[in-house]
């Protein structure tokens, strides 16, 4: 019979893949890809992710890594901006790209045929032949409605360029186009990018069902069966009878290993619906975190492991409010996290 992975083996598994139990000594780059990229509507998120999980990281050297085109920043996963790696910018684009067309195709309230993005798409190219443009100018030099922008990325590769989308500029509005940017398109293949994007998950998040793999990816589960066939070999079940599946040497700590305090950016994935398993997000603080009156997330901190307060920048000062009482021993490793991390924004 397959072991079974409680909650607590879940949690303790993500906490390790993420780097949050001990950082990481790596590029940048590296680190992304064994994390699972780090998602960035609000681009600081990224910086406060890798401090988190990256010994010795200054947050001018994530904007660097922007500059130098080591790191991408685009719109990839679930139609969310993340950051990743140069390498697995082009795989990432190829497993996802048809998928996610057939999800706005769907979304879309107004008719419009491929033959009509495609030809969009041929007058962006033109319009970044010069160079990047910010969004407003991209916009009114293509005359498009805002429901035909937010698909034309699904037609042409575009990404976000710097100084947009990072620490000292957050608005990411400066678009160029990913060939330019990050080089040419290989050959397309599919299977070869999900099959990435399967390891990539489960080095950087627990065992998990197929389903929540396809979650995180947004795409279909049954576009990934194969690649999840070919990639993850090894089997568990949870506490529900659910199967597992996993890489066949994927880490698996004991769940009472200490875990420090960690500072988490708005919407990172450790708290999305796909590692809901792990309760690192404990479901009473759930509406605290993700509801109507925060749709941009709010920032948290993991005490013993799970959000056990939340944080914002104030001011170059970082200001926390716990979700409990904390006691003496807690509350000074938290005061000397945050002292931490308010010397790394400075």
């Amino acid at each position: 019979m397959p072991r079974t992975l409680t909650e607590a083996d879940l949690r303790a598994a993500l906490l390790a893949r993420q780097h949050l139990t001990s950082p990481a000594r790596a590029p940048i780059p590296t680190l992304l890809e064994r994390v699972g990229f780090l998602q960035t509507q609000y681009a600081p998120s990224a910086y406060v992710g890798l401090f988190s999980r990256l010994e010795g990281v200054a947050r001018d050297d994530l904007t660097r890594a922007l500059e130098r085109r080591a790191v991408i920043q685009a719109t990839t996963l679930r139609v969310t901006i993340h950051m990743c790696s140069r390498a697995d910018y082009w795989p990432t684009i190829d497993a996802i790209t048809e998928a996610r067309r057939g999800w706005w195709r769907g979304a879309s309230r107004h008719a419009r045929t491929d033959r009509d993005m495609e030809g969009h798409a041929d007058r962006v190219r033109a319009v970044l032949s010069d160079g990047p443009m910010k969004r407003a100018a991209l916009v009114a030099a293509l005359g498009i409605d805002a429901t035909t922008w937010n698909g034309l990325g699904l037609w042409v590769n575009l990404v976000r360029v710097p100084p947009s989308g990072t620490w000292e500029q957050r608005r990411g509005d400066l678009y160029g186009l990913a060939e330019d940017w990050v080089g040419p398109r290989p050959p397309v293949d599919v299977e070869a990018g999900r099959e990435l994007l399967v390891r990539r998950y489960l080095q950087g998040f627990p065992p998990a069902t197929p389903k929540d793999i396809a979650s995180w990816a947004g795409v279909a589960t049954a576009d990934l069966t194969g690649a999840i066939d070919r990639v993850a070999t090894r089997r568990f079940v949870d506490e529900r009878g659910r199967e597992l599946v996993d890489l066949p040497r994927g880490p698996l700590p004991a769940p009472d290993n200490p875990v420090p305090i960690r500072f988490i950016g708005t919407f990172d994935a450790i708290l999305m619906v796909h590692a809901r398993s792990t309760q690192v997000l404990p479901e009473r603080h759930r509406p605290t975190i993700f509801s109507t009156k925060t749709p941009q997330s709010i920032g948290t901190v993991l005490i013993r492991g799970q959000v056990g307060a939340t944080w914002k920048e104030r001011d170059g000062r970082i200001v926390v409010e716990t979700l409990a009482p904390l006691d003496r021993a807690t509350r000074r490793a938290l005061d000397e996290e945050t002292a931490r991390l308010e010397a790394f924004v400075a």
